[in-house]
């Protein structure tokens, strides 16, 4: 039997029918009985309803009570998810061995990877990290017996066993990197970081930050290979000078690294040196080889060169576009490139700062002889000293006083424009002066090695914005390299994310991509408060999809549900 609508006239009816076969053994219907008009149908059919189900023993689900259902929370699933099944498929996994031996009852590789997701997908301190675990579905995590001291604890023993860590990070690196030949990079950034105690062994130190100020701070190295992975990282005192980190931090690169055959070094202009130069012209590798460098030159060595680029000067008069030429130095060779465009800006910027300097310099020239000659003027009256003050600070500013020299010991407001400085400066604009050992690299190739060096200021931008190391709140030395540790690993993952998204050109950056990920979430009911919840995840978007697909990782799926502890 079943339900069928006929239609008479404009009206439509339902009847119950039947159907069975003739004595031919044709299929045919009849109509058993007519249950009504549809549009005047009410409830006056469910007690028919009811006794149907109440003869058949079934259970009569139009009167029973609706059931009881609790909704949780929904939490994000896709972008931890991710990083999860990025961290195992790097060998991150290999962790859980170190720490195996350590004697703590709590599971330390689970909090480091805890610490390092919430450095890519919401950077907070370590409290924060608390808070952030209640808005996401952890794959395998206990994460409500998780404490703000456990997180502490797990990064004491961080620390503790920073040379098994360091030698398993540099093991399942040397597959990504090149053997035959690689380029490094290696350059320091400052971290600011808070706090005014004083502990034994400090790391945080007074010293000149990257945006100009004298803050309390540490320094952090990095060195990451020519495709943009980083390799190797360290912690170094605030106040510690560039240039002396360069030949330790390399034998160490070195040592974790002994089967690649060559290595260049690109490194930026605070870590030239003549010390430095000698010291690196010695270094072997360890199949023989010399290692081999491409190192900027510091403008304070600018003057050394000048004699040098008289000739060359010559060719960039009416140059047009970038230029490059090679000239020798002490037995190496000296890369100069001119880029006319760049000249030409800085040319105009410096002479509108001086004239701006100049033009100022007169007015108040002008006012103390006004104030000499008894005349009386609005405002504050001027002295020498305070109009000396006044230009030294403009100058420093503006990055002139090699240039503009203010007088200071004279008693009278006193300056002069040094012309040998300005011509010295005119002479280096748009000019990039590079110091190699490399055979056969072109003089271009060479210029090209060095501009590469920008990626790592950008893998420090994604340090200090996207990561957000610092500032640095933590008081203890050992935290405090920590706290880079689980930043560095945090950078090798969003930098192999990078590499997987551009090669697949999935036209997304690893933010956007873990922000599209983190809308795939983890639900979970409770249906009249049954002791095990229903679970379960959103449906995948074709961006999503997409995303897995470029990041070449497993999608998580329905069967794979899980409860949150």
């Amino acid at each position: 039997m079943f339900l069928k609508i006929t239609r008479s006239g404009p009206r439509q009816y339902l009847q119950l029918v039947e159907a069975f076969r003739d004595d031919a053994g044709k299929a045919k219907h009849r109509t058993l009985v007519t249950l009504g008009r549809l549009d005047q149908l009410t409830d006056s059919l469910d007690s028919v309803i009811s006794g149907l189900l109440k003869v058949t023993g079934r259970p009569d689900f139009l009167n029973a009570p609706l059931p009881a259902v609790e909704f949780e929370s929904a939490r994000a699933l896709g972008n931890v998810w991710a990083l999860n099944e990025l961290l195992d498929s790097l060998g991150f996994g290999e962790l859980r061995r170190v720490f195996k031996k350590t004697r703590h009852s709590i599971d330390i590789e689970a909090l480091i990877r805890v610490m390092v997701f919430n450095r890519l997908c919401d950077p907070e301190s370590k409290l924060g990290v608390l808070r952030w675990l209640d808005t996401v579905a952890m794959p395998g995590v206990e994460m409500e017996s998780i404490t703000h001291q456990h997180l502490l604890r797990s990064m004491d023993a961080l620390v503790d066993h920073q040379t098994e860590v360091d030698a398993v990070v540099a093991n399942l690196l040397r597959p990504l990197i090149d053997q035959e030949l690689s380029v490094v990079f290696y350059d320091m950034t400052t971290i600011r970081t808070e706090g005014t105690s004083d502990q034994e062994g400090d790391v945080r130190r007074f010293g000149m930050a990257k945006e100009g100020l004298i803050a309390r701070q540490v320094m952090l190295g990095v060195v990451q290979t020519g495709d943009g992975l980083p390799i190797y990282h360290e912690v170094f005192a605030g106040n510690t000078a560039e240039s002396p980190t360069l030949l330790p931090t390399l034998k160490t690169v070195l040592e974790r690294f002994p089967s690649i055959r060559r290595v260049v070094l690109v490194a930026d202009r605070g870590l030239l040196s003549l010390d430095n130069l000698e010291a690196l012209s010695e270094i072997r590798l360890e199949s023989g080889e010399p290692l081999e460098f491409v190192l900027a030159v510091p403008g304070r060595r600018y003057s050394e060169f000048a004699e040098l680029l008289d000739t060359f000067q010559a060719q960039c008069v009416d140059a047009e576009q970038e230029i490059v030429a090679e000239l020798p130095w002490r037995g190496l060779r000296l890369v100069v490139a001119h880029d006319p465009d760049v000249a030409k800006d800085a040319q105009a910027l410096r002479r509108e700062r001086i004239e701006a300097l100049e033009a100022q310099a007169s007015a108040w020239v002008g006012k103390l002889d006004a104030q000499d000659a008894g005349v009386k003027a609005r405002g504050k009256k001027l002295s020498d000293s305070g109009a000396k003050a006044q230009l030294y600070h403009a100058v420093k500013e503006a990055h002139l006083a090699n240039i503009i020299r203010v007088d200071l010991k004279s008693e009278l407001f006193a300056y002069e424009i040094d012309p040998d400085a300005l011509a010295l400066a005119e002479l280096m604009d748009g000019k990039l002066l590079l110091v190699t050992n490399t055979p056969d690299l072109s003089p271009q190739g060479v210029v090209d090695r060095y501009k590469s060096l920008a990626d790592i200021e950008r893998g420090f931008r994604v340090l200090k914005s996207e990561i957000e190391i610092g500032p640095v709140f933590h008081r203890l030395p050992g935290r405090i390299k920590a706290h880079a540790a689980i930043c560095f690993i945090a950078l090798i993952l969003y930098r192999v994310m990078r590499q997987r998204l551009r090669s697949a050109d999935a036209q997304l950056s690893p933010e956007r991509a873990l922000a599209e990920l983190q809308k795939l979430q983890h639900h979970q009911i409770r249906i009249n408060q049954a002791e095990r919840p229903v679970t379960g995840i959103s449906r995948l978007s074709e961006t999503q999809d997409r995303v897995f697909a470029a990041l070449k990782l497993k999608k998580p799926t329905q069967p794979q549900q899980f409860s949150l502890l």
